[in-house]
């Protein structure tokens, strides 16, 4: 496999995009694509043969691109295409690129090891404390990586059709892929020390520019090699959702692909609260610092409890009567601090402080959209605080900069209220759904990141080119611009990513009820 898995891994989510355009824009989503082609047809005879299979070679040939299986010498002369049905080749497509992504991932790693942790200039500049910091356990992952990758092969080369590999994912997810949580959960030091280390040390830069330079690295950065456990175990997880969508219903390979990908969920699940609370703990005190109570003080810092959105919004003074008046005046500067349990109320004071006026718990805050008051009041909602810190009810109208952030507003607010379209997990026949084609880093606590080839359903959307969507895969939300992804237009492929959906989350009974008891709100 002669590529990087950084390389391999945009190549294949990018002729994923490919294939689901031209889905798009086909009227039957059964149709084949270029990327799944199907032998001529024949009669399906059984696939038990008599003589022994030839065995693939492929992990062996390190001179081996990105080719799908049905490509492979060794299946066009077996004779084997003639024989299996189309969807059992879409199958054996789905279990090959697990292996073959797997081998292009531990080729990085190994690159990652060889010519970046043991190079003897960079061993001498680096103290071994922030060495540790910065490639922490990556020779157990590369060691888990690699026997993981031995079974895969082996099980390729039993036989020249695949009978299976979530089994093998399943067992190595269990037993050793708790690693993965270990060197995620170091990556918001693991970021620090690199900007840290690139500031303060000029020859740790020097001699990290000059090995990206080598043509070993393709013209990748070192930053993406460190990157990569993260990437794979995310990717991996998706990768055997391909499968799963693929196997029959009901068989003993959907009962397996369904046990890999529940634990496999739970260790992404892991990683992903491991960095968040890293990040949250040091956010929690930082915001603890700046904060002077006006009114009885509320302890912010909290194991349970994390930022949602932060910000400055506009407050209008006096009774709401005054509403019919046009001037700038009515309206003074507030600071809102939303956790995910708690509002504060603040106004900005000299020395980047934020005295604290008001304060609510989030599940009694309410949120309304006031109807077209004029350009002066445009992008006007009123903030409804149930019991306020005073034990009253309270009102505030508030202000905001545009009509995406007044809705990214009250979608934090008042995460219960209805939005424009509803969620997947509502089971509506029809939902819009939007791919994801350039990749998109979150900037603020309610923005989504994307990968390329991401689903979502789109539950709001702005006029000023934002939307809020729920990932299919994980049903994580958030809002990111219109500008990273293309709608899908055909019905039957929406309605295709959603049946493709339930299956793969269908073992997830409580997980079903709880999704459906918050729509119901």
């Amino acid at each position: 496999l002669g590529l990087l898995y950084q390389e391999y891994r945009d190549k294949s989510t990018r002729q994923e995009i490919e294939t689901r355009r031209l889905q798009d824009s086909q009227t039957d989503p059964e149709e084949s694509s270029p990327s799944e082609e199907t032998p001529s047809e024949a009669e399906p005879t059984s696939t038990t043969e008599s003589k022994a299979p030839p065995q693939i070679s492929l992990l062996r040939n390190s001179n081996s691109r990105f080719n799908l299986w049905q490509d492979l010498p060794e299946i066009r002369s077996s004779g084997v295409l003639s024989i299996l049905q189309p969807d059992e080749i879409k199958l054996q497509e789905a279990m090959f690129e697990l292996v073959t992504s797997e081998a292009s991932y531990y080729k990085s790693l190994n690159l990652l090891v060889s010519h970046f942790m043991e190079n003897e200039r960079l061993k001498k500049i680096l103290h071994q404390s922030e060495a540790h910091i910065l490639f922490s356990n990556v020779l157990d992952v590369m060691a888990v990586s690699e026997r993981f990758l031995l079974d895969l092969e082996q099980r390729v080369e039993e036989n020249i059709v695949i009978s299976d590999v979530c089994d093998i994912v399943y067992q190595h997810t269990v037993n050793h892929f708790s690693v993965y949580i270990t060197y995620v959960s170091n990556q918001t030091y693991q970021e620090r020390a690199y900007k840290q280390l690139l500031q303060d040390k000029p020859a740790f830069r020097e001699v990290i520019s000059q090995l990206e330079l080598d043509p070993k690295c393709k013209g990748l950065s070192f930053s993406s090699f460190l990157i990569l456990p993260f990437q794979r175990i995310t990717r991996l997880k998706l990768l055997v959702q391909n499968i799963l969508k693929k196997v029959e219903e009901k068989s003993d390979r959907e009962t397996t692909a369904l046990d890999a990908h529940k634990e496999l969920e739970t260790v992404v699940k892991a990683c992903n609260e491991g960095v968040r609370k890293m990040s949250r703990t040091e956010q929690m005190i930082s915001i603890q610092k700046k904060l002077e109570f006006k009114i009885k003080s509320v302890p912010i810092i909290s194991h349970s409890r994390w930022l949602l959105k932060q910000g400055e919004l506009q407050q209008m003074n006096g009774p709401k009567t005054s509403r019919t008046l046009r001037t700038k005046k009515l309206f003074r500067e507030i600071y809102l601090f939303l956790f995910n349990d708690l509002l504060v109320i603040c106004r900005q004071i000299p020395g980047d402080k934020y005295q604290v006026f008001d304060s609510a718990p989030r599940g009694l805050l309410r949120v309304e959209e006031l109807e077209d008051q004029g350009q002066s009041l445009a992008n006007v909602f009123i903030l409804r605080l149930l019991e306020n810190a005073d034990d009253r009810e309270a009102s505030y109208m508030l202000k905001a900069s545009s009509q995406s952030e007044m809705k990214r507003w009250m979608i934090s607010l008042a995460p219960n209220r209805r939005t424009k379209f509803v969620s997947f997990t509502s089971r509506l026949v029809d939902c819009p759904q939007i791919q994801c084609v350039h990749p998109y880093v979150a900037q603020q606590p309610d923005e989504l990141s994307l990968e390329l080839a991401d689903i979502l359903n789109i539950l709001d959307k702005t006029d000023d080119g934002w939307i809020f969507g729920e990932r299919l895969h994980d049903q994580e939300r958030g809002w990111f611009p219109s500008s990273m992804g293309e709608e899908i237009l055909n019905p039957k492929i929406r309605a295709q990513n959603l049946k493709e959906c339930f299956r793969v989350h269908k073992s997830d009974d409580s997980q079903r009820r709880k999704l459906g008891s918050r729509n119901r709100q």
